[in-house]
């Protein structure tokens, strides 16, 4: 038989097993949540062109001018 300082270790054991496993499922339902929203967001745009880094960032870099000379 366990002696009750054996018992009371497998309980904590336990208790901390249980409280990571219901964060890690916690986290997995905010990530379905994050990804949902992004398939959604995705799903309105008609089409989605990929660019090349420097592309990219110099149409950030317009948008920041345009904005900045609206303001």
């Amino acid at each position: 038989m366990a002696s009750p300082a054996a018992v009371r270790e497998l309980q904590r054991d336990l208790e901390n097993k249980a409280n990571d496993l219901s964060r890690i499922q916690k986290d997995i339902a905010k990530n379905h949540q994050v990804r949902k929203k992004y398939t959604i967001q995705l799903g309105e745009n008609e089409l989605v062109l990929k660019q090349d880094l420097a592309e990219a960032n110099a149409n950030v870099r317009k948008r920041i001018e345009y904005i900045s000379a609206e303001l």
